[in-house]
């Protein structure tokens, strides 16, 4: 055996979906966002992802959901190792090769963040098996660089990823506040299967070069963070749930009206959401987000769960629903997953060593 060969660990994150949405990147930096976001992070899906280190292999390799990848994914993928082993500062030489397997137990690229819980995940499990111990802080800006979103999956309940700065290079997101600090519940409305035809990515270059709506957007979103970052402190779902979607719909407006338009949504997304306003017009606490996909997530308390759970999977269109609550941090873990917020004996969330 060589040096590196036989080295790993594996690690499991969850997606996180914003309240205040990202949409665009500043021209100048490293995938730095141009507008702040919070979010929350979700139990009920998860990315498990293992890193194994092999010098025998002539370059990395990477296996999505049972599938051997390559390409641009698998691009990302070594962009993002190659992150995490310089990062550190104390290594020398060429960065092992690794075979990377990923798997998630919810629709992949289809607008249900599953590039964040990815890439969250792979930067704990590269960290792990390189043995380069970066902080929390450290992943969280490492992954950034590669997926914005996934800087917040590296926190667990509500986070913040703050707008960057111009040639900034290093911008990671923070907690806002933990798991247990609101109880609400989070229902995805599955509104289509298979990837989106357009990606995250792609879609906000093309936003940012022809919306006539991207620079007004800009200048709108900050408020709209300030007002839903308040409204989770407070707890106060009235003030939070109309914010959160006059969020969603200002971003997709923002898409939409880009030449040519990016519609991410299908039929069943409108009617989600008209479900959604009649619920709310019968007095029942549920609030719309939706990222760019067109699956729709529903915002609300425990006690009503049963109910508009009924209502979302009456709407022609709707394949299921999943329903979620906030969840932990990206961590490591020994054999398959663990339960959310728990720890094996010897492992604790990311970035926290001891």
């Amino acid at each position: 055996m060589t040096e590196w060969s036989g080295k790993h660990a594996v690690a499991v994150a969850h997606p996180n979906i914003a309240l205040a949405k990202y949409w665009g990147k500043l021209a100048q930096g490293t995938n730095l966002p141009a507008v702040p976001s919070l979010s929350l992070t979700l139990a009920g899906m998860s990315t498990r992802t293992e890193v194994r280190l092999d010098d025998a292999l002539e370059g990395d390799r990477l296996t999505l959901d049972g599938h051997a990848v390559e390409g641009r994914p698998l691009a990302r993928v070594s962009q993002l190792l190659d992150l995490v082993w310089a990062g550190a500062g104390t290594q020398s030489g060429r960065r092992p090769p690794a075979m990377v397997v990923s798997t998630n137990d919810f629709p992949t690229a289809g607008g249900l963040a599953s590039s964040a819980s990815a890439f969250a995940a792979l930067a704990v499990a590269a960290d792990g098996a390189l043995g380069t111990e970066h902080s929390v802080n450290e992943l969280s800006s490492l992954a950034r660089a590669v997926s914005a979103s996934a800087g917040r999956s590296l926190f667990g309940g509500f986070v913040e990823l703050p707008a960057g700065v111009a040639g900034e290079v290093r911008l990671s997101a923070r907690a806002l506040a933990p798991a247990d600090h609101w109880p609400l519940r989070l229902l995805v409305a599955v509104t289509a299967e298979g990837p989106k035809a357009v990606g995250s990515t792609e879609g906000m270059i093309h936003t940012v070069a022809t919306s006539p709506y991207f620079d007004a957007w800009v200048a709108w979103a900050p408020q709209a963070f300030e007002r839903i970052r308040q409204a989770v402190l407070a707890r106060d779902l009235d003030a939070l749930g109309p914010a959160v979607e006059q969020s969603a719909l200002a971003m997709h407006a923002t898409a939409m009206a880009s030449d040519p338009g990016l519609l991410y949504w299908n039929g069943a997304t409108l009617d989600v959401i008209h479900a959604i306003r009649r619920l709310q017009g019968r007095g029942l606490a549920a609030y719309f987000t939706i990222d760019a996909g067109p699956h729709v997530k529903v915002i609300t308390m425990a006690d009503q769960v049963d109910v508009i759970t009924a209502a979302l999977t009456r709407v022609p269109g709707v394949r299921r629903v999943i329903a979620t609550r906030p969840g932990g941090p990206a961590r490591l873990v020994t054999d398959g997953l663990m339960p959310d917020g728990l720890m094996p004996d010897g492992l604790t969330p990311a970035g926290e060593r001891g």
